[in-house]
């Protein structure tokens, strides 16, 4: 069943799993997608004992601003400033927190900026703090081609495209993130009607413009920039996660991070998995949060 609970500048909306004297984690989905990435993730840790966490980010689903002068602001400080907002208004203890994509970024802002938050982090792909002030230097020809669709959203062009067919320029990126997993339309449209929420594709179009450095982020969220800005290690015991096929993630970007990660830290790759990880190999993705969960009990 879908709560809802007011959060900051968001009333967030979020499914919660096994019972609230459990260990907690929060789960985060990622850009084009949503809670039902871990559909199959969550029972499993909350049969393991878990109080689970699983919400809406800004811009999906039920999730909604609370106030119409909120800018839509979708850039990396607002994602964790979200998430730590929802743990304040849930009055969780120290957390695991679990993500990628998006998702991922909200959990390593937080377990950077806030460590005393997060009992243990698992990340798809690495350290996911944006480095804006590089953000204008080219990487390889291969990795610039599996990012079109960002270039593609810093035009109006973009812009009209996604507002236009939402549905399915979503549907490629599945396709393209994940080559090998054989997803169906039932499947699809379960996370799609998240993608008609109002502020969607503003949302959207402004976090792939801010982390370019192309629109001015939102004021409320300068000061947290800032420290972002000095790309901060992460010292949380951490689990990385990759995909050996994931259609997105810049080749060898987790290995080249993973200096970045001061205190313990694994890092797994997971075959035949794409960018959706918890959706296409669920069993992987909960036995890493079980992995932290019990290198930090206690």
């Amino acid at each position: 069943m879908t709560e809802l609970i007011d959060a900051g500048v968001l009333t967030i909306a979020y499914e919660r799993h096994g019972t609230q004297d459990g260990w907690p984690v929060v789960l985060l989905h990622g850009f084009p997608y949503d809670i039902h990435a871990y559909g199959e993730v969550a029972p499993r840790l909350a049969a393991a004992g878990a109080h689970v966490i699983v919400p809406y980010l800004r811009g999906y689903g039920p999730t909604c601003f609370r106030s119409a002068d909120t800018l839509r602001s979708g850039q990396q400080a607002a994602l964790a400033a979200d998430l730590l907002a929802l743990l304040d208004a849930l009055r969780l203890g120290p957390a695991v927190l679990a993500g990628y994509d998006w998702g991922g970024r909200a959990a390593c802002i937080v377990a950077a900026l806030q460590p005393e938050r997060v009992r243990g982090l698992v990340s798809a792909n690495g350290y996911n703090i944006h480095d804006i002030a590089r953000s204008g230097a080219p990487s390889t020809p291969e990795n610039e081609h599996r990012l079109w669709y960002q270039y593609y959203f810093h035009g109006e062009r973009g812009r009209a495209g996604l507002t236009k067919d939402r549905r399915g320029f979503c549907r490629l990126l599945w396709q393209l993130w994940s080559p090998l997993w054989r997803f169906d339309e039932a499947v699809y449209e379960q996370s799609a009607i998240s993608f008609e929420n109002p502020d969607f594709v503003d949302v959207v179009i402004h976090s792939y413009r801010h982390r370019y450095a192309l629109v001015a982020g939102d004021p409320a969220y300068e000061p947290m920039e800032r420290l972002l800005a000095e790309q901060p290690p992460i010292a949380v015991p951490s689990l990385i996660l990759d995909g050996t096929d994931d259609g997105v993630a810049r080749i060898g970007a987790s290995q080249r991070h993973l200096a970045r990660f001061t205190g313990p830290c694994e890092h797994r790759f997971i075959e035949r998995a794409g960018h959706n990880l918890p959706q296409e190999a669920p069993a992987a993705f909960a036995d890493a949060v079980l992995t932290i969960e019990a290198r930090t009990r206690g």
